[in-house]
């Protein structure tokens, strides 16, 4: 499929209210600088219910990018996607309690992204089991979720995909 294709199927999806497409275009508009376009188009699809989307619009809050820094802003895309589902918002939802102070909650979101698969939840985790802050039981249930969700997510197709992908193709 060629750009020109590609960018034709996106309008039409766009066009037909597709949320994953909206924010797809929102990314391929971020990636090229156009911060306002990435914002309207990330807006629309959280307004359809895209997860993605609202996690866009977090770091979009977070870095500053179209629009002005605001925790507040961020910190509610963030739940947004979090309560849909989304492994790094919650990852990211544990890292801003962790730095308020509240590790407990920090704790409880970590976990929960650790036991959706998310690998840099279990690094934090290490650094806050090694802190005190986490409970070797908890810590221990929370690797094996991990492991659970990397188990789940294993194939004969995915790991044919990615021996061919590390021949280079």
């Amino acid at each position: 499929m060629s750009k020109e294709e590609y960018r034709r199927n996106l309008m039409k999806r766009i066009e037909a209210n597709d949320p994953e497409a909206m924010r797809h275009k929102g990314f391929d508009c971020e990636s090229e600088g156009d911060y306002i376009s990435a914002f309207g188009y990330y807006l629309k699809a959280t307004e359809l219910g895209d997860v993605g989307a609202h996690f866009s619009l977090s770091d979009m809050y977070h870095e500053g990018l179209g629009v002005e820094k605001d925790e507040k802003k961020e910190v509610h895309h963030l739940e947004e996607a979090a309560i849909g589902g989304h492994p790094k918002a919650r990852h990211n939802l544990g890292f801003v309690e962790l730095k308020n102070g509240r590790h407990a909650r920090a704790v409880k979101h970590v976990i929960i992204a650790a036991n959706l698969g998310d690998d840099m939840s279990v690094d934090l985790l290490k650094s806050c089991y090694r802190d005190g802050l986490v409970s070797k039981d908890d810590f221990a249930a929370a690797l094996r979720g991990h492991q659970a969700a990397a188990d789940a997510t294993k194939s004969p197709q995915r790991e044919a995909a990615e021996a061919f992908r590390k021949l280079g193709f």
